[in-house]
């Protein structure tokens, strides 16, 4: 079989001992095509960001970057603009053909808290080469937020692959057609392009700018921060908006987009020289992702975009990005937003669940 593992695989896995963890992984960390992963008791304040290379292990790079270590037991501060480094309570012990790639779940994104995932003998961050047997370790850098973290708390997220499982443009465009994967016409070149949505059906709205000076945001605290101590609105009155150097945004996508349960997504950076902004990607697109039983109804993906050394105009339905699709190797037991907590399904322009909406 080819294809990313689903849910169900995943809990084989865990009984296997392919992935496994101390304390014990939890029922709610399996999601329909990944697995959330728990910060562990220590946080190492490091001077920079590190990738621990070939034949190396993180431990003893470690030794070379540590600044001082935090206690996360009782929960503690991860400063703005600060680098560190936090192993994790799961460790993997992977079979010769299954490789892995991480990536910050969709909350993590949406308060720019930049989080990548790190392995002994790794070249690159977020991928985990086939047969890997070892520890794993966030990378975990706040660039907006200063944020209160503890240990258990699920920032990243893995995913696992059998063989090459990304649908070509052909068979992209084969399955929009079958079934729409966007609410209109389909850009399709190394993936489905979305765009961005300046002109808001109602109102003037079309996105959120991190303010500069801000408090400390729990992540255990849900719903409850009023978003205009942290955001100042943008406002799009004739479709465009020009993004500030440094400054970070949370807008949403023209389209609708619709992921059926036998696949999942994962949203990647448009061509670079489409201007001087990136969008940050977080957070894969699981099956069942605006998704219903009628067929595809579709949910927004929202955008984290940053700009980078020149003020740069943003104008409604430009292509930002792309979804990359891939096969499942089995439609997963359980779908997003069918019986599990789904907070982003069905969504619009929206921050991240720590705030207060309404």
């Amino acid at each position: 079989m080819t294809g990313v593992i689903s849910s169900q695989q995943l809990e084989t896995m865990i009984a296997q001992g392919r992935i496994t963890a101390s304390p014990a992984i939890l029922p709610e960390q399996i999601q329909p095509a990944s697995l959330d992963l728990r910060l562990g008791s220590i946080a190492y304040r490091v001077r920079a960001s590190f990738l621990a290379g070939e034949s190396r292990r993180v431990a003893d790079r470690l030794a070379e970057f540590e600044m001082h270590r935090i206690d996360l037991t009782d929960g503690a501060v991860l400063e703005k603009g600060c680098v560190y480094l936090v192993p994790l309570m799961e460790r993997l012990d992977l079979p010769k053909g299954l490789t892995a790639v991480t990536n910050a779940k969709s909350s993590t994104g949406r308060l720019d808290l930049l989080t990548r995932t790190i392995t002994d003998g790794g070249e690159e961050f977020d991928r985990i080469t086939e047969g890997y047997t070892g520890p794993l370790y966030a990378e975990i850098c706040p660039r907006s937020f200063s944020v209160l973290v503890r240990p258990g708390m699920r920032l990243n997220q893995i995913r696992f692959r059998n063989g090459q499982a990304v649908l070509s443009d052909d068979k992209l465009r084969a399955l929009h057609a079958q079934n729409p994967l966007v609410d209109g016409d389909a850009v399709i070149d190394q993936g489905l392009g979305f765009s961005v949505d300046l002109r808001p059906g109602t109102g003037t709205l079309v996105g959120y700018r991190a303010k500069p000076h801000t408090g400390v945001i729990d992540l255990d605290l849900i719903g409850h921060y009023a978003p205009a101590d942290y955001w100042e609105e943008v406002h799009a009155e004739r479709g465009h908006i020009i993004l500030d150097p440094g400054a970070f945004y949370i807008l949403v996508s023209r389209e609708a987009v619709h992921i059926p349960p036998q696949y999942a997504a994962e949203m990647a950076p448009y061509l670079a020289m489409v201007g001087e902004f990136r969008v940050h990607y977080a957070g894969f697109f699981d099956p069942g992702f605006g998704h219903d039983a009628a067929g595809g109804a579709g949910s927004r993906g929202v955008l984290e975009v940053r700009c980078h050394e020149a003020p740069f105009v943003l104008e409604h339905g430009q292509i930002v990005g792309r979804l990359v699709y891939e096969q499942m190797d089995q439609t997963p037991d359980q779908l997003y937003g069918a019986g599990i907590a789904s907070n982003y399904q069905g969504q619009g322009l929206k921050l991240s669940k720590h705030f207060r909406t309404g």
